[in-house]
């Protein structure tokens, strides 16, 4: 064997991005839909096949991921930059309720072996990727059935429309989740922030909150991101996470978890000027981000659905 490593890359709340890729060597170009870093050495020439299967694993919660190839050239020093981004693509792909951000916001990084040894002219690794997930398969299969129940409740139809289908998935996560605070300081324990903690447990922290929102809203057909910053709390600036929610081709801010907290719809349906005490990570702030995602100037403003902070009250007693 000519060498080998391991490192341990974990998430905090999931704010960790990850991505896949499988192997081109340098000269060879890799697909223009993924991004990778500069000057990297190496890159997966079968690229989107890698990805989907990097992609397939996670939903499976496999427990190791491994990945072989060969080639002429020494790569040790690009590998864990090579994984990184193999683990940030395979959260681009796929536009369904379980996929990108379902996945992102519910994992916690991984821990990753590597190794080399020389056979002939050539060098074979191999890459193994042992993945940290917030929740279990079982889990995930009672969160199934879970949805399945909330929108049989919701009763949407073909006529409901988007704005109608957003203030009810707001409303219902509204009256039916509280904020977890009791594993606030457990930085050990992550099952508060997925969509498990708020459809089986009724309690969860913003990022449950979050995810919630976006696999409901997805299952519905509403397009949906979930963002992750600060807000202003007093003085201090508190890690967050909330959803843009798109109408009408344009998007808006939707916090839960703070109309939750507050009793308010303060924070629903919100452009940006809004809400200046939410302030989003630089990668949700980039020119090619907010190109895709453009945000309203302006609150929605609707006829239907309107509620009150008293209505809200009367539906949490």
């Amino acid at each position: 064997m000519t060498g080998c490593r391991r490192i341990a890359i974990a998430g905090v709340l999931c704010f960790l991005a990850i991505g896949a890729a499988m192997m081109a060597f340098a000269g060879h170009a890799a697909p223009p839909a993924y991004v990778h870093s500069e000057d990297l050495a190496v890159v997966f020439e079968n690229e989107e096949k890698v990805l989907r299967r990097v992609q397939a694993s996670l939903k499976k919660h496999d427990r190791r991921i491994t990945l072989t190839f060969s080639g002429k050239g020494e790569y040790m020093e690009d590998i864990s930059v090579l994984v990184s981004d193999l683990m940030k693509n395979a959260l681009t792909l796929g536009d369904g309720p379980t996929d990108g951000d379902y996945i992102r916001y519910q994992y916690g990084g991984y821990t990753l072996f590597y190794s080399h040894e020389q056979v002939g002219a050539q060098y074979r690794y191999t890459i193994q990727i042992e993945p940290i997930y917030y929740t279990t398969l079982e889990q995930e299969q009672q969160v199934d059935e879970a949805v399945k129940g909330i929108l049989s409740e919701l009763d949407f139809k073909r006529s409901t429309s988007d704005y109608e289908k957003i203030r009810a998935v707001h409303d219902y996560l509204v009256r039916t989740v509280t904020y977890d605070t009791i594993h606030k300081k457990n930085e050990g324990y992550h099952l508060d922030t997925t969509a498990y903690a708020a459809f089986l447990n009724g309690t969860a922290t913003c990022q449950g909150y979050s995810v919630a929102v976006y696999r409901l809203l997805r299952e519905a057909g509403v397009h949906c991101r979930i963002v992750t910053g600060t807000v202003a709390d007093g003085e201090t600036a508190e890690r967050h996470a909330w959803n843009l929610v798109e109408l009408d081709g344009i998007y808006y801010n939707l916090d839960a978890t703070w109309d939750a907290l507050l009793e308010t719809e303060d924070y629903f349906l919100k452009s940006d000027n809004a809400i200046p005490d939410h302030v989003r990570d630089s990668e949700f702030e980039k020119e090619t981000f907010q190109a895709q995602y453009p945000m309203a100037e302006t609150d929605y403003k609707s006829d239907a659905g309107q509620f009150s902070a008293n209505a809200l009250k009367i539906q949490k007693s």
